[in-house]
């Protein structure tokens, strides 16, 4: 299968930061919402970059499970081909929109499953997984045991038909609740029959969970926070870790060909599998971002909040069953959901955009800014396409607008040496500074309002000073205007790096400057103007 790489520079002096986007599963095309949810973790892991620390960006494609067996069924193929069709397009849709993973990969991956069973392997050894016969759901009709995602039952919480894996509500089904729940395929009430399977022993683990969550839950989303504890609260239950499938990752034991690893556990491992093999790929050593004898390190998990306790949860107490000093996850970046014109998206109504429509209707940088100024950080937000216009048009009227004013004033064609204006060097410096609190806690919309803020300094700037007066009248105190704005629009382009990459590389070209840094910088030398072109257009 395709994958998503790019290479990593070591920085002895930089901090190593582990970013983990969620995997999509591959039984349905990614939308927008899915963006405004994962987004979060390329800016984390372009502003991490930037400042010199060493950035792991993994994530990949989960292919296994019911739900592709399901659709492979009903479309006459096979698994396989259902979640590689899906895949590849997973890898042209995050492409589109400039995620800068180091390694996207998939969980058919061969590294990914023989590491599985690995781990696998030692929870069992450890004696965290252990086997359990009792009686699961059975369909007389289809003569097999069924899924949870194979049948249908009313939701205990929200009262709503629901798949038996979990609600829309955020519900997650435990297996009495479905006993006599409705098999999808045949539409007859299920019974139940035993039934060998393997179980993670969570109820072991509860209290070492607990001392983890209460040592780090400050750091994290309300969101994750009261979802996290609502389950410990209710005390967590073993869960069955094998799945009567042939599709999927092998259980490492005798007795258990004809079963699967249950994708919620394989799928996790992903990020401790694809860090492991994008490290055997560049001759690092992964512990440097795993293991808690590096002090110096931070880990963070994104993904939307239907997915919260997998990653507070289910995760920590997997790498705590393998008794092997691994580190756990430091931050939950978990967001709550976009909506599309006030309703959920949803391909079946045809309400919403895919992220490759979204590539060709609008400009990139504009909705990655967009969807982190206005997306779901803390509460459920909506997206329309006149939002985005407005968007688009403030950041052309208040960027776009001063930089064609500075680099194409009539009857200049070099930006010369001059002296910086001192207040606005002082509003620049702190800048970073504010920008940088806000990366590090997650307040992704703060930092857009900060870059804000400066382009209404520059504007308001450019208008009091007159240039196109001062150029008639004093060239000395054009020259310094000038100057000052060009180092303005420079020190632009590295706070718009992790968010705008594309514009914040373009800026960097017109200004003969080759990478972004970050802290205060300003032109050394003349800079000649050559092909200075608008960067956005205006929307109607």
């Amino acid at each position: 299968m395709k994958e998503i790489y790019n290479d990593i520079k070591i920085n002895e002096n930089g901090r190593y930061i582990l970013i983990g986007g969620a995997w999509p599963y591959a039984n349905n095309t990614l939308h927008l919402g899915h963006l405004a949810a994962l987004l979060p973790g390329d800016v984390l892991a372009r502003y991490h970059r930037q400042i010199g620390d060493n950035v792991i960006y993994v994530s990949g494609t989960d292919c296994h499970g019911t739900p592709i067996t399901e659709r492979a069924k009903k479309e006459n193929t096979t698994p396989l081909d259902i979640s590689s069709k899906y895949h590849d397009e997973f890898v042209k849709s995050f492409l589109s929109m400039n995620f800068s993973y180091n390694l996207y990969t998939s969980t058919e991956s061969d590294f990914h499953k023989k590491t599985c069973e690995d781990v696998f392997k030692k929870m069992f050894d450890n004696g965290y997984i252990f086997e359990k016969i009792e009686k699961d759901n059975y369909c007389e009709t289809c003569g097999k045991f069924v899924q949870d995602r194979e049948v249908t039952v009313i939701c205990p919480d929200c009262k709503q038909i629901s798949k038996g894996d979990q609600c829309d509500c955020g519900h997650v089904f435990t297996k009495d609740e479905l006993i006599g729940s409705t098999c999808v395929t045949c539409g007859e009430k299920t019974t139940t029959k035993d039934n060998k399977n393997l179980y993670l022993a969570l109820s072991k683990l509860q209290n070492d969970i607990e001392v983890y969550v209460k040592e780090n839950e400050s750091k994290w989303r309300k969101n994750a926070q009261n979802e996290t504890n609502k389950y410990l609260k209710e005390g967590l239950p073993d869960r069955a870790v094998t799945r009567d499938l042939n599709w999927g990752v092998n259980i490492p034991l005798p007795n258990y060909e004809d079963k699967r690893m249950y994708v919620w556990i394989e799928a996790v491992l992903g990020y401790l599998t694809t860090t492991m093999d994008f490290c055997k790929r560049n001759n690092l050593n992964y512990e440097n971002w795993w293991k808690k004898s590096n002090k110096d390190s931070i880990m963070y998990m994104v993904h939307g909040k239907d997915n919260i306790t997998f990653h507070s949860i289910i995760f920590p107490g997997i790498l705590l069953a393998l008794k092997d000093n691994y580190k756990l996850p430091d931050m939950i970046v978990s967001s709550e959901y976009l909506n599309f014109n006030e309703e959920k998206f949803s391909k079946s109504k045809g309400n919403g955009i895919n992220i490759l429509e979204a590539a060709e209707m609008f400009n990139i940088d504009t909705l990655r800014f967009h969807l982190v100024r206005n997306g779901p950080e803390k509460k459920d937000t909506n997206f329309t396409i006149e939002e985005y216009n407005s968007t688009h048009n403030e950041i052309n009227n208040k960027l776009g607008n001063f930089i064609n004013r500075t680099l194409k004033f009539k009857g200049i064609d070099t930006i010369k040496v001059a002296n910086m204006d001192e207040q606005i060097k002082e509003n620049l410096d702190n800048a970073y500074i504010d920008i940088s609190k806000n990366m590090e806690a997650m307040e992704f919309r703060e930092v857009t309002n900060v870059i804000m803020n400066i382009l209404e300094v520059a504007n308001k700037y450019y208008d009091e000073k007159m240039p196109w007066i001062l150029f008639k009248e004093d060239i000395d105190k054009f020259n310094d205007c000038i100057y000052t704005c060009a180092n303005i629009i420079l020190n632009i382009s590295n706070y718009i790096e992790p968010i705008m990459p594309k514009t914040a590389s373009k800026i960097r070209e017109y200004l003969n400057i080759e990478n972004p840094s970050w802290g205060y910088i300003e032109l050394k030398d003349d800079v000649k103007l050559n092909n200075i072109e608008p960067l956005f257009t205006r929307l109607k």
